[in-house]
């Protein structure tokens, strides 16, 4: 399957959760406070699940080897990403947020698994994980306009405690005892199972904000093309220039790099909800970011085969 008809899949299969969770609140069958609720179970119960079972490899010392350079070459280009959104985003949260994180878990990982290889799927992990830590972090610092100095207790609590962390926390512990592939079934069926949660969940919240909404408004509002080209075009070709000087493989270099090519997550419209902000325009950005993904996805990926091998 093509990076062109595998993006179409996943497109339309976003569109219909998303469809579903409309129809739902269109019928009054799933109200605004309910969508709170499942937005919280998203963030505090299936992500860090997510990330749990990233970690859930064969270990070996190759593939910690592996694991490091990965962290740093997603650090790199995660701290790309937030530099450049906030310097063209500052003191609009919302646009912040959604420029400087994609949908690395529901995009990237087929997208990378299609492209490269299920065993390319480990390169994205640090990628995954770092990404989920900074939204928790940094992004909710965004929404709720945190302006105090912060002490440094303070800030390693923020840092360590807090569900995505958490998860990556029981990842490593997993993967460094040489468990991550042989856990229980029980174990490993649960798992998998809170983790298919993740896409439904997050689609069918954004349904439910753009029921109240003109959807035309997506396709009308000149900001969410500004947020869709800095997230889908101005970022990944500068992150494909920091991925030149690297001195990691190819492989590893482009399979991150679809992660951070990819559109605006939806965890921003889940997070603005949480934190009071407009939920709704947050969905737009969403939205308007993922169909256009549909051209930028291949462009980015052919031309990351300008890297060095």
């Amino acid at each position: 399957m093509s990076i062109v008809s595998l993006t179409v899949h996943q497109l339309l299969i976003m569109a219909v959760y998303m469809l579903t969770g409309y129809f739902l609140r269109r019928l009054n069958i799933l109200t605004r406070a309910g969508s709170k609720d499942l937005a919280g179970m998203l963030v505090k119960l299936v992500i860090p699940a997510i990330l749990i079972n990233s970690f859930c490899e064969t270990y070996s010392p190759e593939r910690l080897l592996q694991l490091l350079q990965c962290t740093v070459i997603a650090a790199l280009l995660l701290g790309l990403s937030i530099l450049i959104s906030h310097l063209i985003y500052r003191g609009r949260p919302l646009e912040d947020f959604g420029a400087s994180f994609s949908n690395a878990g529901f995009m990237g990982i087929p997208l990378v698994r299609a492209v490269f290889g299920a065993e390319a799927v480990f390169y994205i992990v640090p990628f995954v994980a770092l990404l989920n830590v900074l939204q928790w972090t940094y992004g909710c610092d965004l929404l709720r306009g945190v302006k105090e100095k912060k002490t440094a207790a303070g800030l390693l609590r923020q840092l360590l405690w807090n569900p995505p962390m958490v998860g990556i926390g029981i990842g490593i512990l997993i993967f460094l005892s040489g468990r991550g592939d042989a856990l229980p079934s029980l174990a490993a069926t649960t798992l998998s199972g809170i983790c298919a949660l993740n896409t439904p969940l997050a689609m069918m919240v954004l349904g439910v904000y753009l029921a109240d909404e003109k959807l035309l408004t997506v396709f009308t509002t000149p900001s969410l093309y500004g947020v869709s080209f800095v997230r889908l075009l101005l970022i990944p070709l500068l992150s494909i220039l920091v991925l030149r000087f690297l001195p990691f493989s190819s492989e590893m270099s482009r399979a991150i790099l679809l992660c951070a090519a990819a559109p605006v997550g939806a965890n921003v419209a889940v997070y603005a909800q949480l934190y009071g902000k407009d939920y709704a325009h947050a969905s737009k950005i969403v939205v308007l970011s993922t169909i256009l993904s549909l051209v930028t996805l291949p462009l980015i990926a052919a031309v990351s085969a300008l890297l060095p091998q």
